[in-house]
């Protein structure tokens, strides 16, 4: 399987843009063949890589053996496990993935397997999940363990947190196998940048974006002597690097104080059980009562807070004439009121893809339901978003760059530093 000019052969599933072939053909490795189904990565690693499409396998649900090879990669899909999805695991279509990975696995019986993974598998919620996945392969003959790595303790600038899942045919290899010790110096964005900082620019950011002096840590994810190296854009978070919609849009004091009453609040489980819970004008007044229905409507118009339908009156039972979806919405409650954010972290709902905003507004209109709590949240909730399509900027003094994901997250670095 091997030539003189290559050390060993290796087959990529689930191959994205390419980043295990590069690893791979760079230590002497060669690549026999992948298998990708989006379009734009297929395209991107044959550009990347001057590779023929013919080497796609294609779907692998569809493939029924692989050639002969010494070692399998696989980024299996990770959206089922992930924080950032549902948390299905394999009731989630992507999770079952896994099984097919297995079989061509056992069909092919490499020397070595490389399987990728977000955090989340490991993780206790997915305890259940992870040891079938080892048992399964256990079955096959491997012997296999995983391995917790990120990506910056091996001297690259960016917060990447992955499992990765080894095993060997030979248990000789299992047990000498060590994941390798990063010897080499840490770099930061401004090495990859190849910027130059002068000396009197290496000093921490001491001052937040509005000349305030920042006298504590706020936020870990890059940070020297609790000064942060990036200003988040965000309105679910708050810190002395933290840009609200309320510092950059034109707001009173009194604007601010409101905000802050929802922001300090959201995620105390007075108000609901959700780590971020809207709040009913009656929830605001309990914390201030000289908030009004006119002030709440003020911050609606600015863009930065939205009201929700959060409580709803069951007005009749009666099925007839009602889709799937409001059948299923109907028969999960008990008693008669529905609360959005139960119908939001019911499982069962998740599983059968019960579309539950549009099912409430179906309901309401046929005056099966009527609302009876209007709640009022951030327009701008997902933390990946950010601001006005800014989500972090990065100093370049930044030891680290967050996980690159396919959202719609837009994360930017400054090529000049911030003085004291």
């Amino acid at each position: 399987m091997t030539t003189n000019t290559h050390k060993f052969t290796f087959i990529d599933l689930f191959s994205g843009i390419g980043g295990f072939k590069m690893a791979l053909e760079e230590n002497g490795g060669k690549c026999l063949g992948f298998s990708e189904i989006n379009n734009d990565a297929i395209s991107t690693y044959c550009d990347n890589f001057d590779e023929s499409e013919k080497k796609n396998y294609g779907d692998i649900r569809k493939i029924k053996s692989l050639p002969p090879h010494n070692l399998l990669t696989a980024g299996v899909p990770c959206q089922s496990w992930s924080i950032a999805g549902k948390n299905l695991g394999f009731n989630d279509d992507r999770g079952q993935l896994w099984n097919d990975t297995i079989f061509l696995l056992q069909q092919s019986k490499p020397d070595v397997f490389i399987f990728e993974n977000v955090k989340g598998l490991v993780d206790p919620r997915n305890k259940e999940a992870l040891s079938y996945i080892l048992n399964r392969i256990r079955e096959t003959g491997y012997y296999v363990d995983y391995h917790i790595i990120n990506s910056y303790d091996y001297g690259v600038p960016q917060n990447r947190i992955r499992v990765y899942i080894i095993g060997f045919k030979s248990k000789m290899y299992f047990s000498k196998f060590k994941i390798p010790v990063f010897q080499g110096k840490k770099v930061n964005l401004a090495n990859i940048l190849q910027v130059e900082i002068a000396e009197t620019d290496k000093k921490y950011v001491q001052k937040d974006l509005f000349s305030n002096e920042i006298m504590q840590k706020s936020m870990s994810l890059s940070s020297k002597n609790g000064f942060n190296d990036y200003f988040l854009f965000n309105d679910l978070r708050n810190g002395h690097t933290t840009v609200h919609s309320w510092d950059i849009l034109n707001t009173t004091s009194r604007q601010k104080d409101i905000c802050f009453i929802l922001l300090k609040n959201r995620r105390k489980k007075t108000f609901g059980n959700f780590d971020g819970n809207p709040l009913s004008l009656a929830n605001f007044q309990s914390i201030d009562a000289s908030v009004s229905q006119d002030e709440v409507d003020e911050l609606i118009e600015l863009g930065i807070l939205k009201a929700e339908k959060y409580l709803f009156f069951i007005n009749s039972s009666n099925s007839a004439n009602l889709s799937e979806h409001e059948k299923e919405i109907i028969n999960s409650i008990k008693g008669k009121y529905i609360n959005a954010d139960d119908l939001k972290s019911n499982k069962e709902l998740k599983i059968k893809r019960v579309s539950i905003i549009n099912a409430l507004i179906s309901l309401e209109e046929n005056k099966i339901i009527k609302c009876c709590e209007i709640r009022y949240d951030f327009k701008n909730t997902k933390i990946s978003t950010g601001l006005f399509g800014v989500n972090r900027i990065f100093l370049p003094t930044s030891d680290v760059f967050p996980t690159l994901v396919a959202s719609d997250t837009n994360d930017y670095v400054t090529l000049e530093n911030v003085e004291k």
